[in-house]
């Protein structure tokens, strides 16, 4: 049956932008909640966060790390042992990572 150009019934094209769209809403929504389930170091009482070494991904370590890199995101490798991130106490050493688990103290590497 094909659509008149005076038809109210809906085009392929025009349900597959609707999916799409109603789709990438969910996902927005979903990547929201993950970010407000990260724990947020400056609304952390002090003393609730501590520094792990080794489980910061690439550019999202939160201070320097060693040679070649200065301050937060400065880390261009994944899990590099002597960059730390902002962790909720208590959570570091339980940290699992392709290379390994999180470190209270910082490793050559």
């Amino acid at each position: 049956m094909d659509a008149s150009p005076n038809s109210r019934e809906p085009t392929m094209t025009t349900k597959t932008a609707l999916i799409a769209t109603a789709l990438f809403a969910l996902g927005a929504v979903g990547v929201a909640q993950a970010q407000d389930m990260k724990p947020d170091a400056k609304a952390m009482p002090a003393g609730a966060m501590e520094k792990c070494y080794g489980v910061a991904k690439a550019h999202q370590n939160d201070c320097k790390a060693g040679p070649g890199t200065s301050c937060a995101g400065t880390e261009a490798r994944d899990f590099q042992a002597n960059s730390w991130k902002l962790v909720p106490k208590g959570t570091c050493e339980t940290i699992k990572t392709p290379v390994g688990m999180g470190s209270l103290t910082a490793k050559e590497g």
